[in-house]
């Protein structure tokens, strides 16, 4: 129902108040001003009218006639549709601050362009990747659930979140941390949408995503030696041994070795020769000394034709290729573990530098980790370091 009423907290200087329409639907109001003034006595509060024949209040009453008459199409409308409605939603259509039209989809497409024309700047590709994906599993799930191609941004909801998890974890198979991780993706999208007063409350206040910690599989120290060890007749399979080898020594993740040029190897404040770059993922500074055997695979390309024009410094192959031959090398090696390129790393952060006493701060600045939370994840699965530490703690007790 409506209703009208001018207020007489704040009459202006001609002794005139507010009109106010109050729209009430289950329990539940909400007012605004229709723009017009009035003298109390001049309101009629059973017609919800103004009283007279005079020019003024004629054009009050024909304006609030056509503000009742749209409040009651609208409803109309959503009672045609279907949809479900409120108050405040009767007022925002009318006030064209239609909330049901913001869609959930055209949201998350139009925060994609952004990300997308912001590549190399605020985001990596890998990052717009993700959203893309994200978006296409969101869009799938509505499809399933709602039979639609897409559905109003007020409609999400707690049991619309839990719903996406579970389509993740199932029709989809996504391990756990994955969908979790495309959760908090989209998350941001129903963020845009709380900041821009599309959705009146946040339905992830309550939901709470937690990854599980995974053990990162890394290579021993006899591992590495049997790689650089086993003679390799293919070039393409010696070529991304070396490759392979450099970022166990190195840290570096794949997108940082393939774009790593020769102006990022520089001498250092120690009088040694550094690589200076910056992460492709976060875009932080990383910092790391080039130890002897990085060194030696450096020396062996320096002189490669197509890296000089490139001004690189290794002839990086695609990422599924690096990955396919490395798992190539390792079974001529006898390694049974899953080696994939960016074990590279995590056997750089275990078994190169951590083992070997190497501090946890230090490790982190040279992968570039924005957080040592991330780095001490992989002190905590060092059961040689830990045995290596009781055993100083051991020899201080004797």
């Amino acid at each position: 129902m409506t209703s009208l009423t001018p207020l007489n907290c704040a009459l202006n200087s001609s002794g005139k108040a507010t009109i106010f329409l109050r729209i009430t639907l289950d329990g539940h109001r909400c007012e605004f001003s229709v723009h017009r003034k009035i003298k109390l006595d001049w309101w009629n509060t059973q017609s919800q009218l103004a009283l007279g024949n005079s020019a003024e209040t004629q054009e009050i009453n024909r304006h609030l006639s056509v503000i009742k008459n749209k409040v009651y199409s609208i409803q109309q409308n959503f009672e045609r549709d279907n949809e479900s409605y409120t108050a405040t939603d009767l007022r925002d259509v009318l006030l064209g601050k239609d909330k049901t039209k913001m869609m959930l989809l055209e949201i998350f497409q139009e925060h994609n362009d952004k990300v997308e024309s912001l590549i190399g700047k605020d985001f990596s590709a890998g990052t717009a990747e993700r959203y893309r994906t994200c978006k296409k599993h969101v869009g799938a799930f509505i499809k399933m659930k709602y039979k639609k191609n897409d559905i109003p941004v007020k409609d999400v909801n707690h049991k619309f979140i839990s719903g996406l998890e579970y389509y993740l974890k199932t029709t989809r198979n996504c391990a756990h941390n994955s969908a979790i991780k495309y959760i908090t993706n989209f998350k941001k999208i129903i963020r845009i949408a709380h900041a821009n007063d599309w959705i009146d409350k946040d339905p992830f206040l309550h939901w709470k995503g937690k990854l599980k910690i995974v053990e990162r599989e890394f290579l021993t120290q006899e591992e590495i030696q049997k790689i650089i060890d086993r003679e390799l007749k293919m070039e393409r399979l010696d070529q991304v041994r070396d490759i392979f080898i450099f970022c166990c020594f190195t840290g570096l993740a794949y997108a940082d070795v393939k774009k790593l040029t020769k102006d990022d190897v520089v001498i250092g404040v120690d009088g040694e020769q550094w690589i200076k770059t910056r992460r492709t993922k976060t875009d932080t500074r990383s910092n790391i000394p080039i130890l002897p055997i990085a060194q030696t695979i450096i020396e062996k390309y320096k002189d490669n034709e197509p890296m000089k024009i490139k001004n690189l410094v290794l002839p990086v192959l695609s990422n599924q290729k690096m990955n396919a031959y490395i798992k190539e090398i390792a079974d001529l090696c006898g390694i049974k573990k899953n080696l994939t390129f960016h074990l590279a790393r995590h056997t750089f952060a275990t078994t190169v530098t951590l083992s070997n006493g190497v501090p946890v701060e230090s490790v982190s600045k040279m992968l570039g980790h924005t957080n040592l939370k991330t780095t001490q994840h992989y002190a905590k699965i060092l059961d040689m370091k830990v045995s290596k530490d009781m055993a100083i703690l051991r020899s201080k007790f004797k």
